[in-house]
């Protein structure tokens, strides 16, 4: 099972101080706000998506009282909260602090954690990487070093199914069927086999190896490194020995070339007996019914957690079998996403207009209006080309342009000429693409 919160670390930083190496790392936190076109903007980080039911209530009770209300999903699986009014930083982390959902204000943007969703719930995989998460959280939150990670450096914990190791995260542990975990770091053609009981503190060593070989604050990434990823496993091997980590290297299973969504519906097959629901979130954006709602199935009939997933959905694990139907009839009435003959499985979108200023066009809407029967591919729409985002694997995108709207198709990694499409014929044009 999935662990939620670490607790607290000591001797936090102010709101807004960071360290040297992060005052060019512009992306956004709980602490420092993203100024956005509808307000200010706060990116809650939920280590493996893992909120108590109470932190959700927490979330939601924030977002109706400093923001518009809704919560929004990101590909990471956190939470940001958006409109927020000027001034609320101070009551923000103040509340967030309290629910336990800023453990520690030094780390609160580099807890960049994901995790198999489904890890347990399904008999699939080779078991829980709660433990992995739990601890790791823990020793994040503990590190001083780590403090200089970047917001966008990312560990993946992955229970052997190749859904989050598929993501291309910095740091990944990918588990094995005999407990142990393969670690690997970026893209780098060996990996390392570590003990499952040291998979966290081996994830951290690799983290910290990465900080020390960063030429400059601007090499937030392991892709950015200037001598490649190898060269860091070579130092991180080192390191683990001198850390008295058994680390043996071996070579890397390919990754998978597509990043799988959990299945929606009712998962049954964990160790348990108990039944999870799996649900999407139409463009990722869950209204304040819809949020209370599933806080509310998870604490009347779940385990009393949520798991936010990476592909902007959530799980509620711990639901009783015979339950599971009715339960999960109520969220699909309530608009949420409860399986694949769903029209909006498979569609999704940036923020675009009006809440960013660099959005060329409303994609929202435009997806919206375009939503029909469910196609082969999935759909992403971006409201400028830098598709802020933007799913891994085959799709359409859509991006929009000073010209228009631009619709190409990717699969396998290669990508078909954009064709320039009008919006009155933007529907007819992305369904064709689908297939």
């Amino acid at each position: 099972m999935l662990a939620a919160m670490p607790p607290p670390a000591p001797s936090p930083l102010a709101p807004g101080e960071n360290s040297p190496r992060t005052q060019g790392d512009a992306c956004p936190g709980s602490l420092r706000l993203h100024r956005a076109d509808d307000g200010a903007l706060a990116r809650v980080r939920v280590p493996g998506g893992v909120v108590t039911a109470e932190q959700a209530d927490a979330l939601g009770e924030l977002a109706g009282l400093l923001g518009e209300g809704d919560i929004h999903l990101t590909s990471r699986g956190n939470a940001q909260l958006r409109g927020l009014a000027d001034g609320c930083g101070g009551e923000l982390a103040l509340r967030l602090g309290e629910s336990g959902l800023l453990p520690s204000p030094r780390h609160e943007r580099v807890r960049n954690v994901v995790a198999s969703p489904l890890s347990g719930l399904d008999g699939r995989g080779h078991g829980g990487v709660g433990p992995w998460l739990a601890e790791l959280d823990a020793l994040l939150c503990a590190s001083d070093r780590a403090v200089s990670l970047s917001g966008r450096f990312l560990f993946a914990l992955d229970d052997g199914r190749g859904d989050v190791d598929a993501l291309g995260a910095d740091v990944t542990l990918l588990k094995q069927g005999d407990g142990a975990a393969l670690l690997r770091v970026g893209a780098a053609a060996d990996a390392v086999r570590v003990p499952g009981a040291q998979a966290a503190h081996a994830a951290l060593v690799a983290a910290e190896a990465f900080l020390d070989s960063a030429p400059d604050a601007g090499t937030w990434r392991v892709s950015d490194l200037p001598d490649g990823p190898d060269a860091l496993l070579t130092e991180v091997v080192r390191r683990l020995g001198a850390a008295e980590i058994d680390a043996t290297r071996s070579g890397a299973p390919a990754r998978p070339r597509e990043a799988a969504a959990p299945e929606l519906g009712t998962v049954t097959g964990g160790a348990s007996g108990a039944a999870a629901l799996s649900v999407g979130v139409p463009l990722g954006r869950i209204t304040a019914a819809q949020w209370r709602l599933l806080a509310g199935t998870a604490r009347r009939e779940g385990d009393r957690t949520l798991r936010l997933t990476p592909w902007r959905g959530v799980v509620v694990p711990g639901v009783a079998p015979e339950r599971a139907a009715a339960l999960l009839g109520a969220l699909g009435a309530a608009g949420l996403i409860t399986g694949p003959e769903s029209p909006w499985h498979g569609v999704g979108a940036c923020i675009g207009r009006p809440g960013c200023a660099k959005s060329l066009s409303d994609v929202r809407a435009l997806a919206g209006a375009a939503v029909g029967p469910v196609g082969e591919l999935p759909v992403y729409w971006s409201g400028c080309a830098r598709r802020c985002g933007h799913p891994h694997g085959d799709r359409v995108d859509v991006v929009a342009t000073p010209e228009g709207h631009e619709v190409s198709v990717v699969r396998g990694g290669a990508r078909t000429a954009p064709v320039t499409v009008a919006e009155q014929t933007l529907p007819a044009t992305v369904a064709a693409a689908r297939g």
